[in-house]
């Protein structure tokens, strides 16, 4: 007996009616994007390896990279980021700056798979190049806020920071450049771990103990933005990186204030410390704790980042939701009203003399916009297609036997109800319309 065909690990195929929550969702998702002026591109799945190393850090490990039959090194891209500064590098003289992008595609990634992450995902990322206002960025934390409103993600918070304020704590902490990352990643588990576990992490890692106090002291700090921003003001002044970060983290509240974002979707965070090595500026992550599902998405500013390609200053700021796990919990709280099925007629097929009859009305709901199916299957028993719509979800059917026929006419059935309504067949596609509410 012949093995079953396998799915990799860490990668899924996607019954119709899955993709058509995640086509529900998507749509959403650009909608928002566009109401905010974001734009659609679309970047190659392979780029050379040179475009994608040296720009993930410790993660760099993760890259699927092969040779292709060229003997190119090349890989399958690890997130839309990189690719979108190669891109703008590339296609400078076509664009109009500030350039404001959106990308919705798979991404790849030699993870172990587990609940929320997979080896293939989709991320959804909306990036503006070309300003340093914090604006641009307050602009994105909004179109994230509202982009998760709009599938009601509950609870959701998007946690802010700003990579400058992280690394002048380590600098009045007096610890040496190269040992800045370890801080930032041992307070970066804060929450999870506590202090007493962050502070024996950072000793384990040869931060001495009073400068690994004195970093805890600074990120616990805690209260209204503008109380903790004087509270930082004042411990770390004459710090040039400090007062850029606090500076830029006041205009960017102020900005999202003004510009009316819900202040309960976002939040100073002290000890947020987003681990790629390209973020330069103020960082994000979107998590919800009601949904006990960690990170829904990272984010920030990457000044120098499509200055490695092009050789030219052009800071960007970004978002990028992780859709994986956000349809898992849409999935598992039902968050999403989605149709089971694109088709929202049948045409049922009466017997073989009526066929053409049905095929005509059928293009004629077709042609009047509306999603409709006839019966295509060998055995014509009209209970055997009313099954079919049931268990496919169709909410109408239209019975056009010998006699509706002969009399001009046609039965609408709403499958749900079970009612049924003898009409003329002149006016099937414009019922239809008028019960689907359709303009």
């Amino acid at each position: 007996m012949a093995r079953a065909p396998q799915v990799l690990r860490g990668m899924r195929d996607f019954l119709p009616e899955q993709m058509l929550l995640r086509q529900h969702v998507l749509n959403t998702f650009r909608d928002v994007f566009e109401r905010y002026g974001f734009e659609p591109i679309e970047t190659p799945v392979i780029e050379y390896l040179e475009t994608l190393t040296g720009k993930y850090g410790e993660d760099e490990k993760l890259i699927y990279s092969f040779q292709d039959r060229g003997e190119r090194d090349v890989g399958l891209r690890y997130d839309l980021t990189v690719p979108l500064a190669r891109f703008v590098a590339n296609h400078r003289n076509e664009l109009t700056f500030p350039f404001k992008r959106y990308h919705i595609a798979p991404v790849f990634r030699a993870d172990r798979p587990q609940r929320g992450r997979y080896r293939e995902f989709w991320q959804c990322d909306a990036d503006i190049v070309g300003t340093k206002s914090m604006m641009a960025d307050a602009e994105v934390v909004s179109v994230w806020i509202d982009a998760l409103s709009a599938i009601n993600m509950p609870g959701f918070v998007v946690h802010i920071n700003h990579r400058k304020l992280l690394m002048s704590l380590a600098e009045v902490a007096g610890v040496p450049d190269e040992q800045t990352p370890t801080i930032h990643r041992a307070i970066d588990k804060l929450a999870k771990i506590g202090e007493d576990g962050v502070l024996e992490e950072m000793k384990s890692n040869g931060i001495p103990e009073d400068a690994a106090r004195k970093v805890l002291d600074l990120v616990s700090i805690t209260g209204e933005p503008d109380k903790v921003f004087d509270e930082l003001a004042n411990r770390l002044a004459g710090n040039e990186l400090a007062e850029e970060g606090i500076a830029e983290l006041r205009a960017l509240f102020r900005f999202l204030d003004q510009m009316g974002a819900a202040s309960e979707h976002y939040t100073l965070d002290l000890t947020l410390a987003r681990g790629l090595d390209y973020y330069t500026g103020p960082v994000f992550e979107a998590m919800s704790v009601d949904a006990n599902i960690g990170s829904l998405g990272g984010a920030g500013r990457y000044d120098g980042l499509v200055g490695m390609f092009s050789g030219e200053d052009l800071p960007a700021t970004g978002c990028s939701l992780g859709l994986e796990r956000i349809f898992d919990v849409i999935q598992e709280r039902n968050l999403v009203d989605a149709p089971s099925t694109v088709s929202k007629a049948l045409v049922t097929v009466f017997n073989e003399d009526t066929i053409g009859d049905s095929l005509a009305l059928v293009g004629e709901l077709r042609r009047a916009g509306i999603q409709s199916e006839v019966f295509v299957g060998e055995k014509l028993e009209l209970r055997r297609q009313m099954q079919f719509a049931n268990r496919k979800g169709i909410p109408l059917t239209v019975i056009l036997g010998p006699d509706e026929i002969q009399a001009g006419q046609a039965v609408l059935r709403e499958m749900e109800s079970g009612e049924q309504t003898t009409i003329s067949r002149n006016d099937v596609a414009e019922t239809i319309r008028t019960r689907l509410g359709l303009s």
